[in-house]
């Protein structure tokens, strides 16, 4: 198991990782259709993208954070 303190890394890593999957399986399949080798490419396209969105959801997630922060209010 991972512990607590590297929770918001391992979060990062999953959300990364569904969300790439996700985004560059429409963007693929929207720019070739369900073509013979859909797959690869969609795999090969994830795992690009994956490789930028990871360490940019690291980064960019306390902004995000604190944004959500002021845009909300805590009901009582």
């Amino acid at each position: 198991m991972i512990p607590q303190k590297y929770a918001h890394i391992a979060f990062g890593f999953v959300l990364s990782m569904l969300m790439s999957l996700v985004v560059s399986g429409v963007s693929t399949l929207s720019s070739i259709g369900l073509a013979d080798d859909f797959l690869g490419l969609w795999v090969s396209a994830w795992l690009k993208s994956w490789a930028v969105a990871f360490p940019v959801v690291l980064v960019v997630a306390p902004t995000a954070r604190k944004t959500v922060a002021k845009l909300t209010v805590q009901q009582e």
